[in-house]
């Protein structure tokens, strides 16, 4: 029987080509906005949709939490969680750095991520206790896995290189950041060079906990640390920030608290 991570390996595969499919005619792809003013359209759900499949006939007794089509209940302590498209308003433009999220939570702890940058080929992930890694997506497999560990931490935040997520909204929750350390523009998820070493501190300035879930192992089994801006040490609704080391993550997350301390009054 497959494990739970070549399962979710496989499921996010399944997914990524669903996804690459309607990518290929995205200008002809009708969009809607969702009520909290978010892009969704007929590809989101189509991949939510595939991936639910891949796993309901493998693990049938589990749970499932989707962003589009919302949770399945069970009551064996497994649940997986779902984010078909992660950028969207990416994914619309044309713009390849979009993501496949899944991740599986057991007993409220995620002990398995995956995420996949289908139009770059090119996936990440991590099952706690193993690591996490990186590779190549080659006719629907993952070839050439690498194992990616977080880079030497600097001195301090004004030595860090930062990456900021998204690119267009939200940047104001990460303004004092921005103004301290070297923010570099991004091929991939912020977090996941983190991870690798191509960055020192990346910030998130929103999502919910499909957002969140698979970094939250996929960071810390490549050696970084990440917590949200109001305490969050789980996967949950954002800000978060990750980084290269705890020194590293108090200090930004101090950064960020005495700026938004300001903004309240």
């Amino acid at each position: 029987m497959e494990t739970d991570l070549e399962l979710a390996q496989r499921a996010a595969l399944t997914g990524a080509a669903e996804a690459l499919r309607h990518f290929a005619v995205i200008a002809d792809l009708p969009q809607e906005t969702k009520k909290d003013g978010s892009v969704v359209t007929v590809a989101d759900r189509a991949v939510e949709t595939v991936i639910r499949e891949v796993l309901t006939a493998a693990r049938p007794g589990d749970a499932i939490l989707g962003e589009e089509h919302g949770e399945t209940a069970t009551g064996n302590g497994r649940r997986w969680i779902i984010d078909p498209i992660d950028g969207t308003a990416l994914f619309v433009r044309g713009d390849n750095r979009w993501l496949v999220l899944i991740a599986l939570e057991v007993d409220g702890v995620v002990t398995t991520g995956v995420q996949v940058v289908p139009a770059q080929g090119v996936a990440w992930w991590a099952q706690r206790g193993q690591g996490s890694y990186r590779g190549r997506v080659l006719n629907d497999r993952l070839v050439e896995a690498e194992r990616i560990r977080v880079a030497g931490a600097p001195a301090g935040m004004g030595e860090a290189r930062l990456g900021v997520v998204p690119i267009d909204w939200g940047r104001e929750v990460a303004a004092s950041l921005i103004a301290v350390a070297d923010e570099r523009p991004w091929p991939v998820h912020p977090p996941l060079l983190v991870a690798q070493g191509d960055l020192d501190v990346a910030v998130q300035t929103g999502g919910e906990i499909w957002d969140f879930a698979a970094s939250s192992v996929i960071i810390p089994e490549a050696g970084g640390v990440f917590r949200g801006l109001a305490g969050q040490t789980g996967p949950d609704r954002g800000p978060f920030v990750f980084a290269s080391s705890p020194e590293l993550l108090d200090e930004a997350l101090g950064i960020l608290r005495g700026q938004n301390a300001q903004i309240a009054h």
